[in-house]
């Protein structure tokens, strides 16, 4: 037993010095996040809500709104593999490009685009990792490996799909011609990044995404933006005020909301957990605030139900 002991104590001297010089990751435990599944809630679900995690392929499976599976053009580079949702309605809409996470395109993404089709908005849901998986496939074929995949995309790589996937967003003959982004966790800074580059974008959302910190990143900003944030997140929502204030300098309108007792991704997982209990009544909250900014900034009409 001693020996046994002894074993393992060097084991434990020799890893605690590698461990401490593990660089931080800004998305650790993310995975770990994914993989949670939430006990059933009693109370039936809030249709006029996003669907979580769990909810979301039961949402897009009795969907009565047509989607479809579009190849959008990237100039010489592989086509963006991109889920498109249409809204039932008599007039054009605007279009809402729907970013998912750092997990990649998701079933929970697709039925958040659904959500916005079912509010009026076309929605375009594009996969940043279309081409980069085996034989040339995208999210699905990387699986687990999504996340060391969309490590590879440089912001330059991010803003080209964007303005490819909102050039196709123009073409479409029902659309009105105003276009959007909204985008969760590495998402919502993709899209809060987007907008800080393309000043023809008409409005931006994000959800808990992490701002840049360097001032020249908003020397061409002016789309309005609305930020979402849990208040257990303060990782992110440290990058808040120096976002605000050079937004001010440039006189862009930027709308951050900070929830109390929501944690990071509180929209995916509404049910919340210990250290996050107030996720459902932040999805309650930001959820309305996000159909009224995009129908400001972009002309939507809500659809009577």
């Amino acid at each position: 037993m001693n020996r046994l002991m002894l074993v393992f104590g060097l084991l434990t001297w020799v890893a605690a010095p590698a461990a401490a010089q593990a660089p931080a990751d800004p998305h650790a435990g993310h995975a770990m996040e994914a993989q949670q599944t939430t006990a059933p809630s009693s109370a039936p679900r809030n249709q006029n809500l996003p669907p979580d995690a769990d909810a979301a392929p039961a949402q897009l499976k009795a969907s009565p709104r047509h989607s479809e599976w579009v190849d959008i053009k990237n100039g010489t580079g592989p086509a963006i593999k991109s889920f498109v949702v249409y809204p039932e309605r008599k007039d054009n809409a605007p279009v809402v490009i729907v970013i998912h996470e750092i997990f990649g395109l998701s079933d929970w993404v697709r039925g958040v685009a659904d959500q916005l089709a079912k509010e009026g908005f076309i929605a375009i849901a594009p996969d940043f990792l279309s081409g980069k998986g085996p034989n040339g496939g995208g999210s699905e074929a990387l699986g687990q490996n999504a996340q060391q995949a969309i490590r590879s995309l440089q912001p330059s790589d991010t803003n080209a799909i964007l303005d490819a996937v909102r050039t196709y967003a123009l073409s479409i003959p029902s659309s009105n011609k105003k276009v959007a982004t909204i985008g969760f966790c590495w998402g919502g800074g993709t899209s809060f990044r987007y907008a800080l580059s393309q000043p023809a974008l008409n409005a931006a959302v994000s959800y808990y995404g992490p701002m840049p910190a360097d001032a020249a990143a908003y020397e061409h900003a002016k789309a309005p933006i609305l930020g979402l944030y849990g208040g257990n997140d303060n990782r992110v929502n440290a990058t808040i005020e120096p976002a605000k204030t050079e937004l001010a300098k440039h006189h862009v309108t930027y709308e951050p909301h900070i929830f109390e007792g929501a944690g990071h991704g509180f929209l995916r997982q509404q049910s919340g957990n210990e250290q996050a209990p107030g996720n459902m009544k932040a999805t309650e909250q930001a959820w309305p605030l996000t159909l009224e900014f995009l129908r400001k900034y972009t002309g939507g009409q809500e659809i009577k139900k």
